[in-house]
């Protein structure tokens, strides 16, 4: 609770977004450690230029984050800041998560651990008959097997898939593109007040955040990055639904598609999903046998655990070793970027990614030079 003025504070500078001020936490301790540095010192965090230090100075002088707080508390008085235990964890997992996570509606801590599973279901807010149906259909069932539906609430896929979770009597999630305070489409007002009422709304966005069209695909990160898994039920060539599929993906997570038709340009897109790699749905039980297989969440370790690396995906963890490892072969305490793509079958790209999620989370230091260091 003692961070949270300050989570607040450094989220409204222009220029900051997420991944920088993960670093500012992790190279300081915390963003309260960060408030009181010198502006020559956080200048020489990536990320950090001359506009933003210049930004950053004008808010640090407008007042101290405690008094910005108790005056975002009058219309705001519900959020999670990521340095809060009730954060979500998975949302933790991925590089640009909400620093702020505004909510509304019915906490329950289990799904903020990772114990219960959370599903998202996404696709066209066009859908065919056939797809409604059989998306209507899964929510239904994943809702009487106890798994919470995560959507955007928007027109089409999303709005079937809460209401056959709200039908099945069980709990659904609705991620908005607006503050959790606004009703978006405005027909959905019935649905919004359910899920209010048995489920739970969230926003990166504060109270009386109008819809806005940047919004809605900087959102699809959050539907990913909530769940296990992701079902794209129908989706054409050019769909926000295939942005988020493409992010879960990117974060690790399995990928389901409902099969359309060659002659529907509503599937086109989840055929270019299975063209990819995704799984196919062929039937309720057949899914839910699927996601039963995904491996429980292991249980969150303490920051000094000797056994943390081993919650690492397969993926970090090797790049991890070998950095560890040819700090040891050279005697030097650093290892240049490129020796580390030779070391990996990976492009620099994927390596860069993976290092940066490693940086992130305090596994390794980034040191002059594009040198990586194990922390110790």
């Amino acid at each position: 609770m003692e961070e949270r003025p300050y989570w607040l504070a450094w989220s409204q500078i222009p220029g900051l977004g997420p991944v920088v001020l993960k670093r500012l936490q992790h190279r300081f301790g915390s963003l309260s450690a960060a408030w009181s540095v010198d502006t020559a010192t956080l200048g020489t965090v990536t990320g950090i230029g001359a506009q933003t230090l210049k930004a950053i100075q004008k808010h640090r002088q407008a007042g101290h984050p405690t008094d910005l707080l108790t005056q975002h508390l009058q219309q705001n008085p519900y959020f999670w800041c990521m340095a809060e235990d009730a954060y979500p964890r998975m949302l933790t997992e991925i590089a640009d998560s909400p620093p702020l996570l505004y909510y509304r509606g019915q906490v329950q801590r289990s799904e903020n651990q990772g114990s219960t599973p959370m599903v998202a279901i996404v696709g066209t807010r066009d859908p065919s008959e056939y797809a409604k149906r059989w998306t209507r259909k899964i929510a239904y069932a994943l809702a009487k097997r106890g798994i919470t539906v995560v959507s955007g609430m928007a027109e089409g896929i999303d709005t079937q898939a809460h209401l056959g979770c709200l039908e099945g009597g069980g709990r659904t999630v609705a991620v908005l593109g607006t503050g959790v305070d606004m009703i978006y489409p405005p027909r959905n007002q019935g649905l919004y007040q359910k899920i209010e009422e048995q489920g739970l709304l969230l926003s990166e966005y504060p109270a009386g955040t109008q819809p806005n069209r940047a919004h809605f695909p900087r959102r699809n990160r959050i539907v990913a990055g909530l769940c296990r898994a992701l079902l794209v039920m129908e989706a054409p060539t050019k769909s926000g639904a295939l942005i988020t599929a493409y992010q879960a993906n990117e974060y690790s997570r399995d990928i389901y598609v409902l099969p359309g038709s060659l002659d529907n340009p509503r599937a086109m897109g989840c055929l270019g999903l299975v063209q990819r790699g995704a799984q196919l749905i062929l039937g309720v039980g057949q899914l839910l046998d699927q996601l039963g297989a995904i491996p429980p969440l292991p249980a969150e370790p303490t920051p000094t655990s000797p056994e943390i690396a081993l919650t690492l995906p397969p993926s970090q963890a090797k790049i991890l070793k070998i950095v560890s490892q040819l700090c040891q072969q050279s005697g030097d305490d650093s290892v240049p970027f490129d020796l580390i793509v030779q070391s990996v079958d990976q492009s620099a790209g994927e390596v860069s990614g993976e290092i940066l999620q490693l940086e992130l989370q305090g596994f390794v230091t980034q040191l002059p030079g594009m040198r990586y260091t194990p922390t110790s």
